[in-house]
């Protein structure tokens, strides 16, 4: 856990969140500042600061993550809905701790 970073503060529960899921390695909570009419992060509860600081050591868990957002974006009701992981200040990172963004719901998402 790094003491500054806001996902640990969320993860140790010293900030609060929109949690609807959590399991010994993650959790999921809606996104402050949605961009559609569902948008929610998957964090790991340990801290890797981004995609490219993962190894062959994450494999598991960043596979666990990528099954996790079918899952929880179906019981949120989505058909259909995009994931995106921001990588790097240039990438758009903002909160440098690896998250995967999933979002749908809405007919104004951009192409890409």
């Amino acid at each position: 856990m790094s003491s500054d970073c806001i996902f640990c503060k969320i993860v140790s529960n010293d900030i609060p969140a929109k949690k609807f899921y959590e399991d010994e390695e993650v959790i999921a909570f809606h996104d402050i500042r949605p961009i559609a009419p569902v948008h929610f992060l998957i964090v790991p509860k340990g801290h890797v600061e981004s995609l490219a600081g993962c190894d062959a050591s994450h494999q598991a868990l960043l596979g666990k993550i990528l099954l996790l957002a079918p899952k929880l974006a179906t019981q949120l009701g989505l058909k259909g809905f995009r994931t995106m992981i921001n990588t790097g200040r240039e990438g758009g990172q903002e909160v440098f701790h690896i998250h995967v963004h999933v979002f749908g719901g809405g007919e104004t998402l951009p192409k890409t």
